[in-house]
C-alpha cells in the first residue's frame, strides 16, 4: 500500500470512527436534570438583582426556590432538546411574598439552556441600580447548564 493510500484510508477510519461516537454520550435533557439546574442558578440570580436595586439581605436559601419543568405539554414526554421547554419557578421575593412565575426555556443539546421570565414578576430586560445606572436584569433572561451525568 502506498503511504498516501494508507494516510487517507488512515484519515477515513479516524472520520468514521469520531462520526459514530458523536452521537454516544450526548446529555439527554430530561425534566429532573433541568429542574435541578434552573432552580440554584435562578435562586443565585435574584440575590444578584436584589443587590442591585439596594436590597443586600436577600439569600439564595431566603428565595427558596423551586421548579417544576414541562416540554410541550401532557402529551409530550419530558425529554429531549428544544425550545419548548416551561418550568414554573416558586420563590420568595424580595418583600418576603411568594410568586409563581412560568419560564419559557430553550433547552439545548449540549447539556446547557437559555430561560426568560415574565417581566412582570421580575422587572423589564434593564433596571437602574442604587448608583443610578442603567445595568442588566441577571433574570429577565439567562443561561446556565446541567449536569449531564445526574
Amino acid at each position: 500500500m502506498t503511504r498516501l493510500r494508507t494516510t487517507v484510508l488512515a484519515a477515513g477510519l479516524a472520520v468514521a470512527a469520531t462520526s459514530s461516537l458523536a452521537g454516544c454520550g450526548q446529555p439527554e435533557v430530561t425534566k429532573a436534570r433541568l429542574e435541578r439546574a434552573i432552580t440554584p442558578t435562578f435562586a443565585n440570580l435574584y440575590v444578584q438583582r436584589a443587590a442591585l436595586l439596594g436590597e443586600p439581605s436577600v439569600t439564595a436559601a431566603g428565595v427558596g426556590a423551586s421548579a417544576n419543568c414541562d416540554r410541550g405539554g401532557p402529551k409530550i414526554p419530558d425529554v429531549g432538546p428544544g425550545p419548548d421547554w416551561i418550568c414554573m419557578i416558586h420563590f420568595t421575593d424580595d418583600h418576603g411574598q411568594p410568586q409563581d412565575g412560568k419560564f419559557e426555556i430553550q433547552a439545548k443539546a449540549d447539556a446547557t439552556y437559555v430561560a426568560g421570565g415574565p417581566s412582570k414578576l421580575i422587572g423589564q430586560a434593564m433596571l437602574t441600580d442604587t448608583h443610578g445606572r442603567d445595568v442588566p436584569n441577571p433574570v429577565f433572561e439567562f443561561d446556565g447548564a446541567f449536569d449531564p451525568d445526574r
